[in-house]
């Protein structure tokens, strides 16, 4: 069976809680000499990355994931995970000289968030190429470097291999152009809604003819669902009532496994919408981007509970 190439990064969260609040910490007639510091006894460093959280959920569902991707200096830990989560790191790439791409989360009482992220060697993903990994049927083109999300969008489109393009919180680095680029070379993309937005703004289009140039645009909405443009209709995607809702951390890359799966095994539009809501919502539970654990056999219950229909 072909696999499916997820290009991405990989990158540890380290994420803090300040048992305070920021605002009691920084005074609005100081700001101009802003020197705070907040002490947080809890911390806890997740495995993350768009790149490791869509492989995990596409792996879970029994999907063929090949990740390419890049680490710096300090992977190993990174690499050992893949190792005994049972999925290749023949793509990803050791940097050296670099750290692994990391994000830094400082969390206060009223959910208020500092964030502070360092590409490391995302930088340097560019030189990964889509041409070396071998027996590909399905890409993705996930939050990366600029230069290696806009070459490999270019590598598979001149593969012919089908991808979706996949923009996220990388979005603010691509002009209108650089946006209508990947769209005419993509088959499939996926945003949020507030990405959605933000693609209609500089594009200067409406979601309608986005959607004209490529065979499917996703919109994830958060607990209202998802839309798919496909077709000139809009198939609306329901959402799954989740067990607990305790981190919405890497949902959005969950939804996206399931999304793969789903056009991987050529199910219709409405049948893969509704796995990628499921996995979200199986994520949602959990605390970490990739701590839930569930296998194939319980997800296609719980598709079969939520839907009336066999996975």
């Amino acid at each position: 069976m072909k696999k499916t190439l997820i290009c991405g990064s990989l990158a540890y969260d380290n994420i803090m809680v300040f048992n305070g609040r920021f605002r009691e910490q920084i005074l609005p007639e100081q700001i101009h000499i802003l020197n705070v510091a907040f002490l947080v006894p809890e911390m806890r460093r997740e495995f993350g990355g768009c790149a490791g959280n869509i492989a995990y959920a596409l792996h879970s569902l029994g999907g063929h994931a090949e990740i390419m991707a890049t680490v710096g200096e300090d992977g190993i830990p990174y690499l050992d995970r893949l190792d005994a989560q049972g999925l290749s790191r023949q793509h990803v790439r050791k940097v050296p000289g670099t750290f692994t791409a990391q994000a830094f989360i400082t969390t206060d009482m009223d959910d208020n968030q500092i964030t502070a992220f360092h590409p490391g060697a995302m930088g340097q993903a560019h030189l990964n190429e889509v041409g070396h990994a071998e027996n590909i049927g399905l890409g993705i083109v996930a939050p990366d470097g600029r230069d290696a999300m806009i070459e490999h969008a270019r590598q598979f489109a001149n593969a012919n291999i089908p991808f979706i393009f996949d923009p996220g919180q990388g979005l603010p680095m691509f002009d209108g152009d650089d946006l209508k680029q990947f769209l005419s070379l993509a088959t499939y993309a996926c945003v949020n809604d507030y990405e959605a937005q933000m693609l209609c703004e500089r594009t200067g289009q409406t979601l309608e003819q986005l959607a004209e140039q490529v065979a499917a645009l996703i919109v994830t909405r958060g607990g209202e669902g998802a839309w798919i443009f496909t077709g000139g209709q809009r198939i609306d995607i329901e959402t799954v009532q989740p067990e607990a809702i305790i981190d919405p951390t890497g949902c959005g890359d969950a939804f996206r496994g399931g999304l793969l799966y789903g056009i991987a095994n050529g199910f219709d539009w409405q049948k893969s919408g509704r796995l990628a809501s499921l996995m979200g919502s199986i994520k949602i539970a959990h605390a970490g981007p990739q701590n839930y654990q569930i296998k194939f056999e319980q997800i296609a219950q719980r598709f079969q509970a939520a839907f009336g229909e066999t996975l």
